[in-house]
């Protein structure tokens, strides 16, 4: 991959490569003739690399959050902006807080809308993602994010036939669960620590989205699961813009389950026991 990434980059681009950096086997830092330094990921999988081109640019028009501009794709490569990076502070994580809680609020036309674009088989990192499209959160959080990795993951025997029913006994109480109705949110869909970028210039800038209307509360589930620097001055800021509905704490859990579960599928059994635990005092502590 690295060999390519300068050819790749000057294709996509009409800038000629000076310099390539790999980063990982599937990332490189190419440095163009017209002063412009890109990045050049590879995609994994059928319609990722359009997923995430789509997703990209679907945040971007939504104004509030900071993403790198896509400057070209093909079915295997994608090339985008690099992002200068620099320190998390708490004025930083405060203000993403409060653009997140915006780029949420500019909505999506149902819950697992895609991007326009963007293929209904996405991906989410490594995993299939299919967007279908839904109007009740609760059944369509079920049946297109929980239940599908969930018998992916007995299948592959990461979760027993026996335990799986702790889940779907949780997906059947959603309803009564997952609190007072909200419109579907413009969602960053895969929206852990590591695809924060905080930038040389005060802001947070977000990376390899899996982009779907969707649940707010989720992406934010998800920034908790884990972990991400100034975490209270991010809930803080959002809270200030946009408060969240009452009991959203005791709902955190319930918004894990399906990163949790794609973990599962990914990567084995210590993923499958969070997943299961988080199901099981889900339904204790209703």
């Amino acid at each position: 991959m690295p060999d390519a990434a300068g050819a790749v980059a000057t294709r996509l681009t009409g800038a000629a490569a000076l310099e390539e950096r790999p980063l990982s086997a599937t990332v490189a830092e190419v440095a163009l003739d017209d002063g412009r330094t890109v990045m050049v990921k590879r995609g994994d999988g059928p319609g990722a690399v359009r997923a995430e081109a789509a997703g990209l640019r679907w945040l971007a028009d939504a104004g509030p959050v900071r993403v790198p501009a896509v400057h070209g794709y093909d079915g295997r490569w994608l090339v985008t902006d690099r992002v200068p990076t620099g320190r998390p502070t708490p004025e930083a994580a405060r203000r993403f807080g409060r653009d997140l809680a915006a780029l949420h609020a500019t909505g999506a036309p149902a819950f697992g809308a895609p991007p326009p674009g963007g293929p209904r088989d996405a991906r989410i990192g490594l995993a299939p993602m299919r967007n279908a499209d839904g109007d009740d959160w609760p059944g369509w959080y079920a049946e297109h994010r929980v239940l599908p990795y969930l018998r992916t993951a007995v299948d592959d025997g990461t979760v027993r036939p026996g335990e799986a029913a702790v889940v779907e006994r949780l997906c059947a109480r959603l309803p009564e669960l997952a609190g007072p109705a909200e419109p579907p949110a413009r969602l960053h869909g895969d929206l852990w620590n590591g695809n924060v970028l905080w930038g040389e210039d005060g802001h947070a800038w977000l990376i390899d989205p899996a982009a779907h209307g969707g649940h707010r509360e989720t992406d934010l589930a998800m920034l908790q699961l884990f972990g991400c620097p100034h975490l209270e001055q991010v809930l803080d800021g959002y809270q200030e813009a946009a408060p969240l509905a009452d009991g959203w704490p005791g709902r955190v859990g319930l918004h894990q389950l399906f990163p949790l579960l794609v973990h599962a599928v990914l990567f084995g059994r210590t993923y499958a026991e969070q997943a299961l635990s988080v199901a099981t005092r889900a339904l204790r502590d209703q």
